[in-house]
């Protein structure tokens, strides 16, 4: 009996190391992960949080771009691969509602150079501020 490609092509969680989770999907390319990024952002998210968003995965996209010195193209194209799976399983949670509530995991947080947890902090501050602004609006 023959099986259709159709099936064969479909993602499983056969082989994942993840317990019950299912195997994420193939790695999708630059534009086409960022244009779902903002897709997701404008189907799941809130106006506000949307903004912020946007803004962050703009700046995101065009600092990762970036490459001045001849020793980080060695290491780009490794980079370049953790960058667009990061954001790729971002987008799952934000479709999947598993986002809410969640904390940053403690080993991403070791993993993390003093710059992103520079960035990390300035995402936690604009968070805050837009949440005080929006209360002092409401009084």
């Amino acid at each position: 009996m023959r099986v259709p490609l159709r099936l064969m092509a479909m993602p499983t969680a056969a082989g994942s190391t993840q317990g019950l989770k299912p195997a994420p999907l193939a790695l999708l390319p630059p534009i086409p992960l960022y244009r779902r990024l903002f897709r997701t952002h404008r189907k799941f998210l809130t106006k506000e949080m949307r903004l912020i968003g946007d803004e962050y995965i703009k700046h995101e996209f065009r600092e990762h771009q970036r490459v001045e010195n001849p020793m980080h193209i060695l290491m780009k194209v490794a980079q370049q691969i953790g960058f667009l799976t990061e954001w790729q399983m971002y987008a799952q949670k934000i479709e999947g509602d598993a986002w809410i509530g969640e904390k940053l995991d403690q080993a991403k947080m070791d993993k993390m150079s003093d710059q992103q947890i520079g960035q990390l902090y300035e995402l936690m501050q604009a968070i805050q501020r837009k949440g005080k602004d929006e209360s002092d609006e409401g009084v």
